[in-house]
């Protein structure tokens, strides 16, 4: 058994010694501190980002990292070596960066180290044990020493370091997503999803294994947290075995301390975590009433039907698609996600951008209907319009996500008298009036019935000073 290296001894502390279950992540500790509400504030302003998955896997133009789990061992041990191929010479992190500006998103999620523990970023730390798939006998547990990033491929270099510098050039929010799982490092074996997992290892069959694997994971957030300036959402995923939590916890604790201001996601973490992200799905009401929902909340939903490189272009959704998502989404309390993966060289797939871009243009007539706005008491009525207020709840959008033909009818919502009415986009105000039974009727005028006058093609939003 190899001797513990001195720094994981000092990043693991005191190791429990036997399973604990006397604490979970359900009740926070009372000197723990969550993110502040300006942070809080700063991050419901964001309303629109992007989800993106990368790493080696987007030579196969597959989903990140599931699909080798079901791999007979050969291809396995394939799959493991492709980062020796991956060198993605077209990324430009300026250019993403462009991109999201034009495309009106104001934040991304980025995956540095998803489940097959490839890190797309400069790592120091060292992985130490791995299956060895192709072994004579079967697969079988081998030495190593290697940080298995992207410092290891061809490429060799932090993509993760040009992102975070480029995003904080161009005023892009940061988001670092982490995966608390590794399936190369045979030291996280104890997690059941592992691919070599071994339902009798942890922390007293293997001590030295498992510090080293605390040691390694609390090393790599705090790297994530330390060498990237300003991080302003850490997207944790999954969760270690219950019996790691007390170690786990001062992970977490350590995170709180070295940037206090950045949210953390729930997975892994229970109670200490910022907020949740319900993933392809929409909760179904406004604010937290959805049960599955307890928590500040974005959805993130892939825009091809995974979230990682998508070589299909059928398969991807549409920009009519994404506005009408990211409205009801906003309406509701939430901020909105798309996910989407580059390609080997580090290029988008030319239809997904062609729906950013879509979304982007009517972002840039409708975004004051989203962006730094706040639900208002109602999110909906029918099926044909969605609301949002002001920050400072002065006005009211409603959207109207169809046209509404000659006239906009109203019944949720009352004017202040004498105040103007307008449609984002086109000049000048619009003639409305109350009415007993119908409630407001916004006048909508003659020109804008055709098409091609009209600000945008879908979701019109109406800008309303409230009574």
């Amino acid at each position: 058994m190899q001797q513990i290296p001195t720094l994981a001894l000092w990043l693991c502390g005191l190791v429990a010694a036997v399973p604990a279950a006397a604490e979970d992540s359900n009740t926070v500790d009372p000197e723990y501190r969550h993110a502040s509400p300006e942070a809080y504030e700063t991050w419901r302003d964001l309303k629109y980002g992007l989800r993106i998955h990368w790493g080696y896997y987007c030579l196969l133009g597959c989903e990140a990292s599931w699909p080798v789990r079901g791999m007979a061992d050969a291809k396995k041990q394939e799959y493991f070596e492709l980062y020796r191929k991956f060198d993605p010479a077209g990324f430009d992190a300026d250019q993403w960066m462009e991109m999201m500006r034009r495309c009106g998103l104001t934040y991304f999620v980025f995956t540095t180290k998803h489940h097959d523990g490839f890190s797309m970023f400069d790592t120091k730390t060292r992985v130490r044990r791995r299956v060895n798939y192709a072994a004579a006998g079967g697969p079988k547990i081998e030495e190593c020493d290697l940080a298995y990033s992207v410092m290891d491929a061809p490429a060799k270099r932090d993509v993760v370091k040009e992102l975070t510098a480029a995003a904080h050039r161009h005023g892009i929010a940061v988001g670092l997503y982490f995966s608390h799982i590794d399936w190369y490092d045979a030291d996280f074996r104890m997690d059941p999803r592992h691919t070599f997992y071994d339902k009798g290892y942890n922390n007293r069959t293997d001590p030295e294994g498992y510090a080293r694997m605390i040691g390694r994971h609390r090393e790599q957030i705090r790297e994530l947290l330390t060498n990237y300036g300003r991080v302003d959402m850490l997207g944790l995923d999954i969760q270690l075995p219950d019996f790691c939590w007390p170690d786990v916890k001062q992970t977490v604790m350590m995170a709180r301390r070295l940037q206090p201001d950045v949210l953390m996601r729930h997975r892994g973490i229970g109670a200490y975590g910022d907020y949740q992200t319900p993933e392809n799905w929409i909760p179904a009401s406004a604010g937290m009433d959805d049960r599955r929902v307890t928590k500040p909340w974005m959805v993130i939903h892939t825009l091809s039907g995974q979230f990682a490189y998508d070589p299909d272009g059928d398969r991807y959704r549409s920009g009519e698609w994404i506005v009408a998502r990211l409205t009801d989404v906003v309406a509701k309390g939430g901020n909105f996600m798309v996910s989407i993966g580059p390609d080997g060289q580090g290029r988008f797939h030319p239809k997904a951008l062609e729906q950013l871009q879509y979304a982007g243009d009517w972002l840039r007539v409708n975004g004051e209907a989203i962006y730094k706005t706040r639900p208002w008491v109602h999110h909906e009525e029918g099926e044909r319009v969605r609301y949002t207020q002001s920050k400072d709840g002065r006005y009211v959008y409603a959207i109207s996500l169809e046209w509404p033909g000659e006239r906009l009818n109203l019944k949720r919502v009352r004017p202040r008298q004498g105040s103007a009415i307008r449609m984002l986009g086109v000049e000048g105000p619009l003639e409305w009036r109350m009415d007993d039974t119908r409630g407001l009727i916004v006048e909508i005028p003659p020109a804008l019935q055709t098409e091609a006058n009209r600000p945008c093609r879908q979701a019109y939003s109406f800008k309303i000073v409230r009574e």
